[in-house]
């Protein structure tokens, strides 16, 4: 790895790495890896291109991407024609995100905590997606049934959520837990999962998203495609586990 960039943040040391092997450029912040992208910013993760199937899926218009270290979600959704705007509590990240992962500079960025923001702004989107950490750990608010109510005032009738949750093993319940949140707000709950695998990222949806199908690889990456398409290939949906009683999790898209 060549380190092309390091700096302390308030919330952790930031460093971009480039690989010697594929030239990726990666973005590290306190140690874990949250980006990973090719020269165009397209993004080398599964549930990156996961996300991004089911949103140009739901025919959205307008996106709030909440979290964005190398903004590479934020950059596909571009390319793919929509309103999309960033929200995030580091003012480092958007520029790195434009100077070394492509972030277009017509994306708005909001420096501001993600529920805060959704609370305070008028604004109502077609999609909402949380893919915010503090290390590797989901701050406790974004997990709450009161964020998700703000969630869903800010949603569009036809709107969607999609949280992503880094699951350890088939036993760990966090995303059945966000599932269950969003289940006390009143919204339809789906997960799209890949059983079996161990250190896997979860997508909790919420909201309209009957219909939807499994996504496949629309965007190919400049390396690395064949491996993505395989990883979304094994994902599949189920429903949420922990919704609490008397309270449906959702009907399969």
């Amino acid at each position: 790895m060549i380190t092309l960039h390091q700096q302390q943040s308030e919330y952790g040391e930031i460093t971009i790495l480039r690989s010697r092997d594929t030239g990726s450029c990666i973005y590290s912040q306190g140690g874990s890896y949250q980006s990973e992208a090719d020269s165009r910013g397209v993004s080398l993760a599964s549930y990156i291109h996961a996300i991004h199937g089911l949103v140009t899926q739901s025919a959205a218009k307008s996106v709030v991407v909440i979290g964005c270290a190398g903004g590479t979600l934020a950059t596909m959704l571009s390319y793919s024609g929509m309103s999309v705007s960033v929200v995030d509590v580091n003012p480092a990240s958007i520029d790195l995100a434009r100077r070394y992962f492509s972030l277009p500079a017509d994306v708005p960025f909001h420096l501001a905590d993600g529920q805060a923001f959704l609370h305070e702004t008028e604004a109502t989107f077609d999609a909402i997606v949380i893919d915010a950490f503090a290390g590797d750990v989901i701050p406790d608010h974004f997990r709450s049934p009161d964020f998700f109510a703000t969630v869903r005032r800010r949603l569009t009738p036809n709107g969607l959520v999609l949280f992503n949750v880094h699951v350890a093993h088939d036993l760990d319940p966090g995303a059945d837990l966000v599932g269950a949140a969003m289940t006390q707000a009143g919204l339809p709950v789906w997960i799209l999962d890949t059983p079996g695998v161990s250190n896997r990222n979860s997508i909790v949806l919420g909201g309209a998203f009957a219909g939807l199908e499994k996504p496949r690889l629309t965007m190919p990456p400049e390396y690395a495609a064949a491996q993505i398409a395989e990883e979304l290939d094994r994902m599949s949906f189920r429903p949420c586990r922990h919704a609490p009683a008397g309270r449906p999790g959702g009907k399969r898209p």
